[in-house]
Order: C-alpha cells, then structure tokens, then sequence
C-alpha cells in the first residue's frame, strides 16, 4: 500500500505557515519565499535553494507554503508587506487567481518575482522563471514513444488545471503522441501533481482497462502513485512509465527500473537565478532582461541517473 504523505491542515497553514523562520537579521533585509507545497519534493527544494541562496546574499530569509490555496497565499503576501520585504519569490497558487495576490505587493512596492508558475498577467512581476514546459514535455514524449513503440493503449496524468503548466505539458505530450494513430489514450485522469491522487486514479482506471500497460505522467508524484497500484496490482512488470520533474524518488524509481524516465526540472537553478534577479533589482533598479524566462530540462533515464549530484542537479 502506498504510503500517504502527511499534510498539514489549512487551520495549522494559517497559523504556522512559515517551514523555515527567519535567520539571524542580515544588513540587506528580508526576502520573503513563498513555495506551493513542501511535501513535494521539488518544492521543498525550490523553497530551500532560494533560502539558501539569499541568506548567502546577506538577506534575512523566511520560506512559507500555501499548498495551492489562494486564501493562504494572501495572507502570506501581507504578513511580507507588514515585514517590509524587500522583495517576494512567489510559486503562484493559480494562474489567475494569484494576480491580485502579486497586484497587492506590486502596490506596496514590492518586487515580485517568480518561480516555476506564470500567472495569466505580464507586467506586474519582474519576472517569470519556468521551465520550457512545452519543449521539456515533447522530449520526454519523444523518449516515451521510442520505449512504448508507436502503438498501444496508454493512461496520462494530469496535474493541476489551475496551473499552466499542466495543459503546457499535457500539450507538449499531445504534439508528439498525435504523431502516432495507433497509440490509444483510453483515459486522462487529473490528479494534480499528488501521489496519492495517483494512486487512486489508477487503481480506478485497472478496474476499467485491467491491461493497460503505458502511463505518461505530467510529473513524478503522479507517476509514483500510478507505480505502487501496479505494483500492488501485481502488473508493474513490463510497463512503461514516464515522469516529469526529476525528484529523488523518482530518481530511484528509474534506477530500479520501475519508472522508465523522468524529465529533470532545473528548479534549484531558476530558483537560485530569480533571488539573483532580485537582488540585483533591490542594489541598483536593475530590470531583468525578459520578464518571461524559460529553462531547459533534462532527461533522467536509467543511463545517467548516477550523475545526480544533489535533488534536481545533474553533472556532467
């Protein structure tokens, strides 16, 4: 069985919501970092990078978590402003739904910057630093179909709606997958980037299609859910599985053989870049060039999965 990550409720979000309080005062002030959810691997780390990186810069740092909730967001957004941050990484919560929570710190004359999530507005951040979801996701497909064959009935998960990248990606999958007509998506399910959504999804989905044996996912929590109800299923073996994101677990997964690859997102590099940027903006008023910023991915397969030298960085 699965084992469930443990969540905080939105009581104890409103009231603890900081993961990681702030270091000892520095000269530059604070930045404040707000991350989705950190019982997700990747944003764990894109909070703890960013943190890293702006202590490093002199900053005072604290990290918070609204777990996709755009009522927590604001609250976040005002206990920066009420600390007078000099500047907000935001992951956006939605991509509409967060642009009044970005509209308000851009008032208060705070820049905003951010990470790995766009919201459907240009002009009020400084900056957007994504992945090249759409490009990240056609390379992963294009080594899925050479391990799946052009032929075959498969499953694709699908993460958050409220969040760009997950039609991105799913988009990315369908440029390539439409290539091949006798590939068959007999179902998409949503299960918005969680694991154990995942792992409902697919359980449900061996009742009704007990032979499916391809699953492409939008990212790696997904997929590892999708992996332990095959495996309980007793029909792990001979499936192909492709994962998106490049977290520890999934790391090992694709080292087991259990997951045929996973694209790497940069985040700990796009996440150390927008605190750059910021500080940059807070020295001098220094503009970052593009407000949209695009990062490339990398493939993660059983080859080079030993390169990993730290959660999502690969050497050379």
């Amino acid at each position: 069985m699965i084992k469930l990550t443990r969540r905080l409720t939105l009581a104890a979000l409103a009231s603890a919501a900081f993961m990681a309080g702030p270091a000892i005062a520095q000269d530059k002030g604070l930045m404040t970092i707000i991350v989705n959810d950190p019982a997700n691997p990747y944003w764990k780390t894109e909070g703890d990078v960013a943190a890293a990186t702006a202590k490093d810069m002199g900053y005072e740092a604290t990290v918070a978590a609204h777990k996709g909730d755009t009522n927590v967001e604001s609250q976040l957004i005002d206990t920066a402003i009420t600390n007078q941050s000099k500047a907000i990484l935001l992951d956006p919560a939605n991509a509409d739904g967060s642009v009044g929570a970005v509209k308000k710190a851009v008032e208060a004359n705070i820049p905003v910057f951010l990470i790995n999530a766009e919201i459907n507005e240009s002009g009020l951040a400084k900056a957007q630093l994504v992945s090249n979801n759409a490009q990240c996701a056609a390379d992963g497909a294009i080594k899925w179909v050479e391990l799946v064959g052009d032929g075959g009935n498969y499953v694709e998960f699908f993460g958050n709606p409220a969040d760009n990248n997950a039609a991105t990606r799913s988009n990315g999958y369908e440029t390539v997958l439409s290539q091949y007509p006798d590939l068959k998506k007999v179902a998409q399910e949503t299960a918005n980037w969680d694991r154990t959504q995942g792992y409902n999804k697919m359980q449900s989905i061996l009742q009704a299609n007990p032979d499916v044996k391809f699953v492409i996912s939008g990212n790696d929590e997904m997929a590892l859910g999708a992996i332990a109800a095959l495996k309980e299923a007793n029909k792990l073996e001979g499936t192909i599985i492709g994962g998106f994101d490049g977290n520890p677990d999934a790391v090992d997964s694709v080292k087991s053989g259990e997951m045929s690859y996973s694209v790497l997102q940069p985040v700990a590099e796009f996440a150390a870049e927008a605190v750059r940027q910021a500080d940059a903006f807070i020295a001098d008023g220094t503009e970052p060039e593009n407000e949209k910023q695009q990062f490339n991915c990398k493939l993660i397969t059983a080859d080079n999965a030993d390169k990993m030298t730290g959660p999502f960085t690969m050497g050379e």
